[in-house]
C-alpha cells in the first residue's frame, strides 16, 4: 500500500460520501491536536493516518452484520475501529436504521477526546469511560451484537472480560497482528471458538478476525 494514501483513496475505497469523508477530515485534525497531550496513537503512523486507523477500522464493515445492532468497542483510545466505523454508519449515510456504537474507554482524558470527536462530526456513538469489567448489560441495552477492539488485549484475555457482555448471537471483529496464531492456540485451551482470519487491507501483517461464536470450553 502506498504511504501517499490519504482522504481521497479513503473514500473511494470505502464508498464515503464528501459530507463523511468532511467528517474524517473534522477527526483527523482533532486527532492530530490532541495528540501532543494524550499520545493517542504512535507518532510515526501520523504520516500514514488515512490507512493506518482509518483504513483499518473501516474495513470491519465488510464482514458488519445485517439489522439494528449495538456494536461495542474495547478500549477505544483515540477511537479506532469504533469511532471510525460509527462516523461512516452515520444517519444520513446509506447504513441500516437502529444502529449504535458503544466506546467503552476508562481513561478519562481519551474518553474526553472521544466525546469531543462525536460532538464535532455527529458520530452515532456513545462514551462509557469505566473499565470494561464494569459495564453491564444494562448499559448496553442487552448484549452487545457485536465487539470490535484493536490492540486491546490477546485473544483469550478479551473473550474473558467481554464475556458478561455477550449473548448467543455477539459477534467479535476484532484487528489482529502477526502473532494471531499464538493468540488463537492460547485462547482455545479455554474457549470453543468459530473463527475466520480475513486478511488486512490496511497492513500486509495483519488480519481481521471474525469470531461467531466462542463458548467456555467444559472443564476437564
Amino acid at each position: 500500500m502506498s504511504q501517499t494514501y490519504g482522504p481521497l483513496e479513503l473514500q473511494r475505497d470505502c464508498t464515503l460520501s464528501d459530507d463523511d469523508l468532511e467528517r474524517f477530515q473534522t477527526y483527523a485534525g482533532l486527532l492530530r491536536k490532541w495528540q501532543s497531550k494524550l499520545n493517542l496513537v504512535g507518532d510515526s503512523t501520523l504520516a500514514d493516518l488515512w490507512r493506518r486507523h482509518f483504513l483499518d477500522s473501516l474495513q470491519l464493515a465488510a464482514y458488519a452484520p445485517d439489522g439494528p445492532k449495538c456494536w461495542v468497542d474495547l478500549g477505544s483510545g483515540a477511537g479506532f475501529p469504533g469511532l471510525a466505523l460509527a462516523i461512516a454508519f452515520r444517519p444520513q449515510s446509506s447504513w441500516r436504521p437502529g444502529f449504535k456504537m458503544v466506546l467503552i474507554e476508562s481513561n478519562l482524558r481519551k474518553s474526553v477526546f472521544l466525546q469531543e470527536v462525536i460532538r464535532a462530526t455527529g458520530a452515532r456513538a456513545e462514551v462509557i469511560a469505566r473499565r470494561v469489567e464494569q459495564v453491564s448489560q444494562t448499559d448496553l441495552g442487552g448484549p452487545a451484537s457485536v465487539i470490535t477492539a484493536r490492540g486491546f488485549a490477546p485473544l483469550a484475555r478479551l473473550l474473558d472480560i467481554s464475556a458478561h457482555l455477550c449473548g448467543p448471537q455477539t459477534r467479535f471483529l476484532l484487528l489482529k497482528g502477526q502473532n494471531i496464531d499464538i493468540e488463537l492456540t492460547a485462547a482455545t485451551k479455554c474457549w470453543r471458538i468459530a473463527a475466520t482470519r480475513h486478511p488486512s487491507l490496511a497492513d500486509p501483517a495483519g488480519w481481521v478476525l471474525e469470531i461467531t461464536e466462542a463458548a467456555r470450553a467444559a472443564s476437564i
